[in-house]
């Protein structure tokens, strides 16, 4: 899994929420999550948000990851040959895998490669009208590297597909897990939603094959899914599975303590100290996530590196880390975190408020105010981070004003490039890829999802040769070199290696709180069941 560790934010109070849904039952796990997740057409969306609530429970891909793990394991695929040159993947998809049956759709076979092939080729094709009602594209298809390197996907027999590729791409086997590339699709439900000229409703109700299948959905309010009795891996104890969108942490504490959620999500490091020594354990791990300020290069004074370098230089990241995480973070020197191999422990972290005001006096730089965007709640106070940073580079002589945005808009207007500043989480999937290809090669900026605007032909040479290498000591070189491109053009400023806390009551069984700071609620049980 690769994406932004989101938080949409509205509040709307303290309990109660959940109406007569009692503070626990047997077959039922309701959720404290931050955030609402942005839809239920998963390709379009890049938030980890989004994966917790319906790539991981009314989806499956094709591959998947490991429970607790960042390794890949078989999914709907339950086999998979890749061929000595590294340019083909044939996957054998497992059989009677049935997908969900809802109010708007019966399906009338088991999952079968003409559904992978739909689901593909929906990504692929430019000219393919789901491209119209996809108001945020396919993102992740664009930006992880699959658009470029896919050449084309065939079916081979009923359960059997092939992609081919026009190069090797050793990340590729990760792509297969990600919940926005390989999540699959009923091709059944498609052609239905064609022929009704209803495209549109792929967002809003979604068919998967996963463990869990949608049953209602108030926006920033409750989703509500139900177990899929004929999932493949067996029914799952959970019969219903609540998802409370909660973007007030303190909310969030308070909801576990009187047991109307049973787990929270990505808790403030701030709130950990409440909730420790009763019903509700505190799972905290540094996971595969670097947060980091992608820097706007286009604009005025961002574009010139000594006034990027500046802008480290005096940021006081032991500061910020007590004040903002409670003391509970590294500083972070590379955008790769420590546990992904190939980081780079040798690169260090700046911080030299004297020098920084020199390379601000050289630059140019004559005083115009610039902005950091930052987004209303989250698992950090946003409005409190933003204004420390305000404060050190005020002391360099950099005028900045903080504006405050939901979510949703501050992902749109960045990605766009509508901004100067902002600051953000990334989590990858345990390959150095997933961090340097979505977030700053050329390719990336075409798809949208390269927010510092930078492309650097140099750095993408290093990130494309290491993809086409199975080596990984070979890989490993490269991404070293990459690693300081990128801490030497600072088209983003890496800030932390944040620990990342989920609540979780002891009547829960079975939940593993792994590396990639996901909910996966697979095997997972409640007290009594």
């Amino acid at each position: 899994m690769s994406g932004y560790r989101a938080a949409a934010w509205l509040w709307f109070g303290g309990a109660g929420l959940l109406g007569a849904l009692p503070a626990w039952s047997a077959g039922v796990l309701t959720v404290c999550t931050e955030a609402s997740p942005d839809g239920f057409d998963v390709a379009q969306y890049t938030s980890a948000v989004t994966n917790d609530a319906v790539g991981m429970t009314v989806y499956d891909q094709l591959l998947r990851f490991k429970r607790g793990t960042a390794e890949t394991e078989s999914a709907l695929a339950e086999k998979l040959d890749i061929s000595p040159d590294g340019l083909q993947y044939t996957l054998r998809l497992r059989r009677g895998v049935k997908f969900h049956t809802t109010p708007w759709f019966t399906p009338t076979r088991d999952l079968n490669a003409d559904d992978v092939m739909f689901t593909v080729q929906r990504l692929m094709d430019p000219k393919s009208p789901w491209r119209a009602v996809a108001k945020n594209g396919f993102i992740a298809w664009a930006s992880y590297g699959p658009g470029e390197v896919v050449k084309s996907v065939d079916k081979i027999d009923d359960l059997t597909v092939r992609f081919t590729l026009k190069q090797p791409a050793a990340p590729f086997i990760n792509n297969l897990a990600q919940y926005n590339v390989a999540s699959v699709y009923s091709a059944e439900y498609g052609a239905q939603l064609i022929q009704s000229g209803r495209l549109e409703k792929i967002n809003t109700e979604p068919v998967g094959t996963g463990p869990w299948q949608f049953r209602s959905y108030q926006k920033d309010a409750v989703l509500r899914l139900s177990a899929h009795p004929g999932y493949w891996g067996g029914r799952q104890a959970i019969d219903s599975l609540v998802f409370a969108i909660t973007p007030d942490a303190n909310v969030r504490v308070q909801r576990l303590k009187a047991g109307e959620c049973l787990v929270g999500a990505n808790l403030r490091a701030e709130t950990v100290g409440s909730l420790e020594g009763g019903a509700v354990q505190v799972l905290g791990r540094t996971a595969l996530l670097t947060g980091f300020m992608p820097l706007n290069t286009q604009r005025k004074f961002l574009s010139d590196r000594r006034f990027r370098e500046a802008l480290w230089l005096g940021f006081d990241k032991k500061s910020f880390i007590q004040s903002v995480y409670g003391g509970r973070a590294q500083p972070a020197a590379s955008f790769l975190p420590p546990a992904v191999w190939s980081f780079d422990a040798g690169l260090a972290n700046r911080y030299d408020p004297e020098k920084a005001r020199a390379l601000v006096k050289a630059s140019g730089y004559d005083g115009t105010e610039l902005e950091i965007a930052t987004r209303i709640g989250g698992s950090i106070d946003g409005k409190r981070a933003a204004e420390l940073m305000q404060g050190d580079w005020a002391r360099i002589g950099v005028k900045v004003r903080v504006q405050m945005m939901e979510w949703g808009e501050m992902l749109k207007r960045t990605g766009r490039g509508d901004y100067d500043i902002t600051f953000l989480n990334w989590i990858g999937g345990g390959d150095p890829d997933d961090f340097f290809y979505p977030n700053l090669t050329c390719e990336a900026l075409k798809g949208g999802n390269n927010r510092p605007q930078w492309c650097h032909p140099a750095f993408d040479e290093l990130v494309v040769a290491a993809r086409r290498t199975p080596d990984r000591a070979k890989r490993t070189e490269l991404y070293r070199k990459a690693q300081q491109i990128v801490y030497d053009e600072i088209p983003l400023i890496p800030t932390v290696y944040p620990e990342y806390f989920t609540a979780v009551n002891r009547k829960v069984k079975g939940f593993v709180a792994g590396p990639l700071a996901d909910l996966d609620f697979r095997g997972v049980s409640v007290e009594g069941n």
